[in-house]
């Protein structure tokens, strides 16, 4: 990640910026190898490991200054320490601190753990807040063990970096300070002037400075904001450089609308489109129509109507005489569009093939020697349309449902099927515009943002560990209506280092107890993929009434008569994935119920709260990404897609529209980065995202 000069320097030589840390002071073979764990192999990467957090130890007060309700910052040395049980079987870790104008003593709540990394004899920098119990008493909301180093850190802004076993944070602090002299000056800019005044944001070296070395948190924050700008900006240039080239060097099949089949459709449906369907329909008809290939995005909250979408695509490609088709993750989820597809297709006189891996090899090849003719059909199916063994003929249309679980690859694998087929992804995964926009700003984006006339709101409460009994015995008198439900936990078998409840112990649990004499089923994980499949379709076919389950049911199974969705331990989930739960009910005509049993924390309760009480899903991934960041919403990250270190999109959203503006200005008047102004901007490119230059190329 260092810039120029690209110079080597062994030992008692000058020090360069790609100078290995093993030459540089301080550091020997144990502690390179422990730098090449943090990703920094040369003297310029120490330049680009920046804090994650800062302490601001300029505002000190002291201890005897501290009252009750105040919040502060204060250094002290631990005079004694020690690990306390309570009657509810929660261990508290306390120390007593002291400095010269007197003691205090601070609790960590459920932290023994720090009884064997805080010594006595240790300095303490510790933020947070005054509690009277049994006298003062400080809860720490950040701290910061300086071992001996007080006095250095006293009336300073303190930089907290990421560190690794054998590595601490001070150490590191002191091999970046003892070389940021030395390296600073010969970082070379590489962001176009114009750019940066456009941005507001301050040059490579003056950021830098800023990042270690601040004088106060304003600062710091300040070259953060340079750092979190070249990312954002970085990845909409490779967005909006993959866009133009779909436009350029990608024409696609122009599609007439000759509205044989889509107007039959539109008429025959038993239901009204909603506006958002209908524009959604339209964007994606401008696209197909067009002389490019379309590379869009359609982002629909649970139970908003994607599939009928796809449907409309999928009818225009065969009316003009081409193939389509939809993949989605997992074989019931294919089983449940082909169905779906079949009802509402059959006044057309159109069936759907579905095609998965279980097929007889027979059915297979039968399916098989109709693709690879020229028969204009659709095929809804799973990876299986992804084998050498599957070819189409005439593919024009391929959709691509919860897109999310496909890597870039295989997305790239169905779409080089046919010769540039018009290419939908669609996700139930609502993300904000702004975020979708950075994310996925290489395609274009269609929002279902309505919810389809008939369905009913799902009721989502709260409910204490006290109203167990009560909360199972509304459950049961759902079951003896005829109805179904779902009691999901976070894990699947009990731990001794938590005291969650599992799916396997509670299915006991449950079987013999509440729901004894009513038909179960465990459902998780670790269920063979076929066996999960069958017990999923009895669930379906209204052969069981409770399924005790992971959030392996969270994705991919519609059971109108299920009214009950029942999560315990509901603070272990992120609210996006709430939210994909609760999509699971509220699917029939019947009233629904999503129900959160367990005693929580304040912190967790109020975010619970507002999934409680809303389905927007849009709202509640903003709420979720504020508090849990991008990976926990996402999952794993898809191969090819830059992460970010430094920036949030969400959080960052006026600084990523700089961004966006700024590639866009850029690009416009030099849309292949050629001119000799901008060589060290396509060096950076090239040396941070190769892969992904390569990928974005797919969509």
């Amino acid at each position: 990640m260092a810039q120029m000069p690209q110079r080597r320097a062994g030992t008692g030589q000058r020090l360069f910026l790609d100078t290995p840390v093993t030459y540089l002071k301080g550091v020997g073979p144990a502690r390179a190898d422990a730098l090449r764990r943090l990703g920094i192999i040369t003297a310029g990467d120490l330049l680009f490991h920046v804090p994650h957090r800062y302490e601001d130890a300029s505002t000190i007060s002291p201890i005897s200054a501290l009252e009750p309700g105040m919040q502060g910052t204060m250094i002290g040395t631990v005079i004694s320490k020690g690990v306390i049980p309570t009657r509810k079987g929660l261990r508290i870790f306390q120390a007593v601190l002291r400095d010269e104008s007197g003691m205090m003593e601070v609790s960590w709540p459920g932290q023994p753990f720090l009884d064997r990394t805080i010594n006595k004899g240790d300095a303490l920098l510790v933020t947070g807040t005054v509690r009277f119990f049994h006298g003062r008493q400080f809860q720490p909301r950040e701290f910061v063990n300086l071992g001996d180093d007080a006095d250095t850190a006293a009336g300073r802004v303190l930089s907290v970096y990421p560190a690794t076993e054998g590595l601490s944070f001070k150490l590191l602090r002191t091999i970046i300070e003892t070389h940021l002299d030395a390296l600073l000056p010969q970082l070379e800019e590489y962001l176009p002037g114009d750019v940066l005044r456009a941005a507001g944001v301050p040059g490579i070296a003056d950021a830098l400075r800023m990042v270690h070395r601040p004088a106060t948190l304003d600062e710091a924050m300040r070259g953060r904001s340079r750092l979190a700008f070249e990312e954002l900006f970085f990845v909409q240039l490779l967005h909006q450089r993959a866009r133009e080239l779909a436009r350029v060097h990608r024409s696609g099949i122009s599609f007439v609308n000759r509205r044989a089949l889509t107007s039959r459709l539109r008429e025959s449906l038993p239901f009204q489109l909603t506006a958002a369907q209908v524009r959604s329909v339209r964007e994606i008809f401008a696209d197909m129509c067009s002389d490019r290939r379309m590379q869009r995005l359609l982002q629909g909250d649970v139970g908003s109507g994607k599939t009928i979408v796809a449907l409309f695509a999928a009818l225009l490609a065969i009316e003009n005489g081409y193939q389509a088709a939809i993949m989605a993750p997992t074989e019931l989820l294919a089983e449940q569009h082909a169905r779906t597809m079949t009802q509402l297709l059959a006044p057309l006189g159109i069936a759907p093939i579905l095609l998965t891996g279980s097929l007889p090899a027979r059915e297979r090849r039968a399916i098989a020697e109709r693709l690879a003719s020229s028969e204009p059909v659709l095929v809804v199916g799973t990876h299986a349309l992804l084998e050498q063994t599957t070819t189409f003929a005439k593919l024009g249309f391929a959709a691509i449902d919860e897109q999310h679980r496909f890597g870039v690859e295989q997305r790239k694998a169905l779409g080089a099927k046919g010769e540039m087929p018009d290419v939908l992804l669609m996700s139930a995964t609502p993300i904000p515009r702004s975020l979708a926009l950075t994310l996925y700003g290489d395609l274009d984006l269609s929002l279902l943002d309505e919810r389809p006339p008939g369905r009913q709101p799902v009721t989502t409460g709260l409910r204490r560990e006290s109203s167990r009994a009560r909360v199972f015995q509304f459950v049961e008198r759902q079951i003896a209506a005829g109805r179904q439900a779902y009691v999901v936990y976070p894990v699947i078998e009990e731990s001794e280092k938590s005291d969650l409840k599992a799916a396997t112990t509670m299915y006991d649990v449950l079987s013999s107890g509440p729901f004894a004499g009513r038909r179960l089923a465990l459902l998780h994980g670790r269920v063979p993929a076929d066996e999960r499949d069958a017990i999923m379709r009895r669930f379906r076919d209204g052969e069981i009434d409770v399924l005790v389950a992971t959030t392996v049911i969270e994705v991919g199974i519609d059971v109108p008569n299920a009214t009950v969705m029942l999560i315990e331990h509901p603070e272990r989930f992120g609210l996006s994935q709430l939210h994909q739960l609760r999509g699971r009910v509220g699917r029939g005509a019947d009233e629904s119920f999503c129900i959160l049993l367990g005693d929580v924390s304040p912190d967790a309760a109020a975010r619970l709260q507002v999934f409680a009480r809303t389905e927007d899903g849009f709202e509640i991934a903003r709420e979720d990404l504020r508090i849990r960041g991008m990976g926990d919403l996402f999952g794993e990250r898809q191969s090819g897609v830059p992460t970010f270190r430094i920036a949030d999109p969400l959080r960052d959203e006026a600084l990523n529209e700089r961004a966006r503006a700024a590639a866009e200005s850029l690009l416009e008047h030099d849309p292949g980065l050629e001119q000799p102004s901008h060589a060290g901007l396509r060096r950076v490119l090239g040396e941070r995202y190769a892969r992904s230059l390569e990928l974005f190329r797919v969509g």
